[in-house]
């Protein structure tokens, strides 16, 4: 990469220590595939033993000789949560995952529970994605419906919206982004309010609730089909009040633990504690973003709504413990400005004040647990537009995973196997951290609401994910030529940028619909194909890349992008998906058997150090 400008010098101590993220588009996106609708089964011996010789174990094992006596001491309470919540999360996908946990644990010793055991770790619970992109269960538990762990197991989406629909006052509630769906039946009640009263706490942290309960009793008492018509929202931590009560108590000790060491590190875990009681995330983010903290950095909470097949509302549990990179951090962070003029040049009339700068840390992750288990290269949170716009967002680049040696392997084979030799050279790592993270930037530039008022995720629902992570591919790639004109890149790392935007829409299947990031990304290969950005040769099998024709493309695409979320029309957005998301047999396939064929591995375990793994 050539360096041009001391901000460029300055950036680049950072660049030149990574290489390219593992993506949806590189191995099987473990992490996002469990928004699958009743999956078949069994997975038979073969298809265990395809899978698992196609598995590659990654092992994380951070240097933390920097931590102090006090952020040692936390550690543990820190990672104690996180084994919470990563049970709280296999049920949330798959309300079944503690019986399968006790099948698995019942076999007798020998490979077959180790099998087991592994499929189970790799797909966070008893149901696996196989080679073919198809979902199968290999444990004997009953199969998922789309309802998942977020919603009742019998419920489908013409009932829940035509319920909604009648009782509109009703529909923040409903669609609450930590809230379970419940029939509003007597017995299910009296469960709900014996919770209540078994723990004092979250009757004073949630005023209201039990009034609205209570109302919901009697109205099931008189009601004809004893209330199974009649649906109510609960709170995350109603509906799962001991794991809850355990995450927090495990908080507050790794607070006091660190809290010589790190007093604004002990004042997030401590308001984040009680978020989770609460339910109500504003104070810990409120903190988590603004706050400088020395070593440890957690994210904590349900924030991302992937695995919301249903509705693509409610989020998924999840804890990341990381550990800064201090001058990495530094680099990064003072090379960042300007992002309102990078806004303001978007295709799209939507006015909105945007911050200078965004917080930004590059870090190590010492354990992942829950929906941000597996390869996640980096994410920025909150989401919630309210507080974004109160106190910004936070960018978490996870170093150890960005350069890990084996995502290069994996970069390079699909590259070759997919693209003309002619563009062998385009693709360098550098260019893949910069697509990355502008990307998280991309996140936080653009339409945040539809031009009603409405939160993207309430207005588009299902579809809000996948629109806004390629919102967020698109505006890395929008941003190139102004960032080049700045004198940020030069001419070769705006084609190392481009490239990447390539790799990233490399499909190995044909994605189902419930998988936002493959579905997305298909679809911009698909609008570059159309476009003349990529061609198809059809001797070569191979896809030749017009550089000239790429920036017009982008914004075109983008402006699609940008005008769906800012209408907030569900249906005009499906429709647009249901228009770029076709796979000719001729054309998609040869490139996708050609990257499968090449690639040293098609899944990604990752084990961690701090857990004795």
């Amino acid at each position: 990469m050539t360096i041009r400008t001391p901000r460029l010098r300055a950036l680049a101590v950072a660049l030149l220590l990574a290489v390219p993220a593992f993506t949806a588009s590189t191995v099987v996106a473990v992490a996002h595939d469990h928004a699958a609708a009743a999956p078949s089964g069994p997975l038979d011996a073969d298809q265990r033993e395809a899978i698992l010789a196609q598995t590659r174990m990654l092992r994380l094992a951070p240097d933390l000789a920097t931590l102090g006596p006090g952020e040692q001491a936390a550690l543990p309470h820190l990672l104690a949560a996180g084994e919470i919540v990563q049970q709280l999360y296999e049920l949330q996908v798959h309300p079944h995952a503690a019986a399968a946990r006790a099948r698995i644990a019942a076999l007798p010793a020998g490979p077959g529970r180790e099998q087991a055991e592994t499929l189970y770790r790799l797909f966070k619970g008893p149901v696996a994605t196989t080679l073919d992109n198809t979902r199968m269960r290999f444990v004997d538990v009953p199969a998922n419906t789309p309802a998942k762990g977020f919603y009742p197991a019998d419920l489908g989406r013409a009932e829940l919206d035509a319920f909604i629909a009648a009782n509109p006052q009703r529909r923040d509630e409903l669609l609450g982004e930590r809230t379970v769906i419940r029939r509003a039946t007597a017995a299910q009640l009296d469960t709900d309010l014996a919770t209540l009263a078994k723990y004092p706490a979250l009757d004073v942290l949630h005023p209201g609730l039990r009034t609205r309960l209570e109302a919901l009793r009697a109205a099931a008492a008189s009601a004809r089909d004893g209330g199974r018509g009649s649906l109510y929202g609960l709170p995350y931590s109603l509906a799962w009040p001991a794991e809850t009560m355990a995450i927090h108590d495990h908080l507050m000790r790794a607070a006091e633990a660190v809290q010589a060491d790190d007093r604004e590190f002990a004042g997030y875990l401590r308001a984040r504690a009680r978020d989770l009681l609460a339910d109500d995330y504003e104070a810990g983010d409120a903190i988590w973003v603004t706050a400088r903290f020395r070593h440890l950095n957690a994210q904590i909470g349900a924030y991302e709504t992937y695995d919301d097949e249903l509705l693509g509302v409610r989020a998924s549990w999840s804890m990341s413990i990381l550990v800064r990179r201090d001058a990495e951090s530094d680099a990064v962070a003072g090379a960042l400005g300007g992002l309102q003029t990078i806004h303001d040049a978007l295709p799209v009339d939507y006015e909105r004040e945007v911050r200078a700068k965004i917080p930004v840390g590059v870090y190590d992750v010492v354990a992942d647990f829950g929906q941000s288990r597996g390869g996640n290269t980096a994410s920025i949170l909150p989401n919630d537009p309210l507080h974004a716009a109160r106190y910004g967002r936070t960018i978490l680049m996870r170093d150890n995973i960005m350069r890990h040696p084996e995502v290069q392997d994996i970069a390079a084979a699909t590259w070759a196997a997919a693209i003309d030799p002619a563009h062998a050279d385009d693709l360098q790592p550098e260019g893949s951290v910069q697509r990355t993270l502008w990307h998280e930037i991309g996140h936080y530039l653009g339409v945040d609401r539809s031009r009603d008022g409405r939160v993207l995720g309430d207005s588009l629902q299902d579809a809000a994910d996948l629109l806004e992570e390629m919102k967020a591919d698109l505006v890395s790639l929008h941003a190139i030529p102004r960032l080049q004109a700045d004198g940020y890149y030069s001419a070769d790392d705006a084609r190392a940028v481009y490239a990447s935007g390539i790799l990233r829409v490399l499909q190995r299947n044909k994605p189902r619909r419930d998988q936002p990031y493959q579905t997305m990304q298909l679809m911009q290969w698909n609008w570059f194909l159309d476009r003349g950005v990529l061609a198809f040769d059809p001797a070569t099998q191979h896809m030749r890349i017009d550089y000239a024709k790429y920036p017009a493309a982008v914004e075109s695409l983008l402006r699609e992008v940008l005008e769906v979320q800012a209408a907030g029309d569900r249906q005009r957005a499906e429709a647009f998906i249901r228009t770029w998301t076709t796979w000719d047999p001729a054309l998609h396939e040869p490139v996708s058997q050609a990257v499968r064929a090449a690639l040293p591995y098609r899944y990604a375990l990752y084990h961690y150090a701090a857990l004795g793994e």
